[in-house]
């Protein structure tokens, strides 16, 4: 059965009434680098006759019956910038964002008919984020490693990555957008790395990248390094260039073992301690034997008498010495 025309007629006028009203924005997700600016674009509609009284963003929830005006907030009044109009265009562009303006943004406009409001849901949701680094705490030299510049959710710009070590610019080795390929990685490649994008003023916090290697340039120092006397004190002192340190040193007489540890330590040297002495160092990733040094071992010098008579009763003395040269 028919419904009864006067109700045919209200339901009509109630159609009429609800089309015309919305608001559309360009993106119903962004997200956006800490200090950047964000623009919101956005277009909205109403029907013929109204005038616009009042046109604004807010960030208010959808039950606040009064939501604020955010030009009109101190904390964005000097940020955010209306680039619409009263007519059609709603976008704005917010800047300087830091993590504190990660909320639903709405678009809301009042008319001169009835006192109408209408506020576009489902808004606008803004993420903030800024840059960290991801890389391994130590890589061993001569392996491939990959960093990563992570943000909390993707960026809608499209972005280009700057990467820095010890905030000098790196130009070479990029591996895909927000990566940087370090292949067979050398022990100048530690250091503090970031990233940034570029255009932007951000840069993440560092990250440190350590280069594990084995030993390098073992040596041997003497002390005392001047002519060593029979019956003297002599130290040995291993030394080495690795990351880790070494904490694992070996001493060797010819080829045969004759101690460990970094200092090895000859009280009251004899002839038979002459000879070739070497260390080995040693930490997790190798080990390096040093070139070898030679100890030689002198008598105490005695004094030599020179019957030389230059006058009667005068004697010309002597002393004779044999010269030894320290060898690191």
């Amino acid at each position: 059965m028919a419904p009864p025309l006067p109700l045919i007629f209200l339901l009509i006028i109630h159609w009429v009434s609800s089309a015309g009203w919305g608001v559309s924005y360009s993106h119903s997700d962004i997200c956006a680098l800490k200090n950047s600016s964000v623009i919101m674009s956005c277009t909205y509609t109403y029907p013929t006759g109204h005038q616009i009284m009042k046109a604004f963003w807010t960030k208010g929830p959808k039950q606040d019956v009064n939501p604020p005006d955010l030009s009109e907030d101190p904390e964005y009044s000097q940020r955010l910038q209306y680039l619409g109009d009263k007519q059609q265009n709603c976008t704005i562009r917010l800047s300087h964002v830091t993590q504190k303006d990660s909320h639903t943004y709405y678009f809301r406009f009042n008319t001169n008919k009835c006192s109408k409001k209408w506020t576009g849901y489902p808004g606008v949701t803004l993420t903030v984020t800024d840059l960290q680094v991801e890389a391994p705490e130590r890589v061993t030299e001569g392996h491939n490693v990959r960093l990563t510049c992570k943000s909390s959710c993707t960026l809608t710009d499209r972005a280009t990555f700057i990467w820095y070590r010890n905030s000098q610019p790196l130009t070479e080795r990029r591996d895909g957008n927000n990566q940087l390929l370090l292949q067979s990685v050398r022990r100048e490649d530690a250091g503090r790395y970031s990233c940034a994008l570029h255009g932007h003023s951000y840069t993440s916090s560092s990250a440190y990248l350590r280069v594990m290697y084995p030993p390098q340039h073992t040596f041997v120092a003497v002390s005392p390094c001047y002519e060593i006397v029979e019956g003297d004190s002599v130290t040995l002192i291993c030394s080495s260039d690795s990351i880790p340190p070494a904490l694992n040193f070996s001493w060797y007489k010819g080829g045969t073992f004759v101690g460990s540890g970094r200092i090895y330590s000859i009280s009251k040297i004899s002839s038979d301690h002459r000879g070739e002495y070497k260390c080995k160092s040693r930490n997790k990733y190798g080990e390096k034997y040093s070139a070898a040094v030679t100890l030689n071992i002198m008598f105490v010098p005695l004094l030599v008498w020179a019957g030389v008579k230059k006058e009667e009763g005068t004697f010309l003395f002597a002393q004779v010495f044999q010269n030894k040269q320290c060898k690191p």
